[in-house]
């Protein structure tokens, strides 16, 4: 039920349901912090982005990659280091979340940790490197912005 909730407010999109959602993050329940993540990253309020950064560091990785895709969404630059310490996450689901985020934000202090996870063991984190490194208009070359 306290999940409804949390969808609903994301639902609403506005600046009222921020606060609430940010609220929830501390719930003892994993699958409401997990829809507050994603419903932050919906309605793209900066409030959210410390709250979320703090998520990255979740013991459950599906809030870890919740909260890397949310701050993409959201795209402030004050997430950019707490990202980069994503990519060397223990789950690739994570590590390519937050390859992801650091393209859409396109900040071009990203494009070293961007261009080291080209060697990634996984394909997918792989390719989410090379996409952002090509939204930076990096790739291996080191020619970035």
């Amino acid at each position: 039920m306290r999940r409804d909730a949390a969808l609903a407010l994301a639902k609403i999109r506005g600046a009222d349901a921020v606060e609430p959602l940010i609220a929830a993050l501390t719930d003892d329940n994993a699958s409401v912090r997990r829809a507050a993540t994603e419903a932050l990253g919906e309605i793209g309020d900066t409030r959210a982005v410390e709250p979320l950064i703090e998520e990255l560091g979740s013991p459950a990785v599906d809030i870890r990659k919740a909260a890397a895709d949310s701050l993409g969404q959201i795209g402030d630059p004050r997430a950019l280091d707490s990202l980069i310490v994503c990519l060397k996450d223990a789950s690739w689901s994570v590590r390519r979340a937050a390859a992801e985020a650091l393209g859409q934000i396109g900040d071009a202090h990203a494009a070293m940790s961007l261009r080291a996870a080209l060697d990634d063991s996984d394909a997918n984190v792989r390719r989410a490197a090379a996409d952002g490194l090509a939204g930076l208009g990096g790739g291996r070359t080191g020619r970035g912005r």
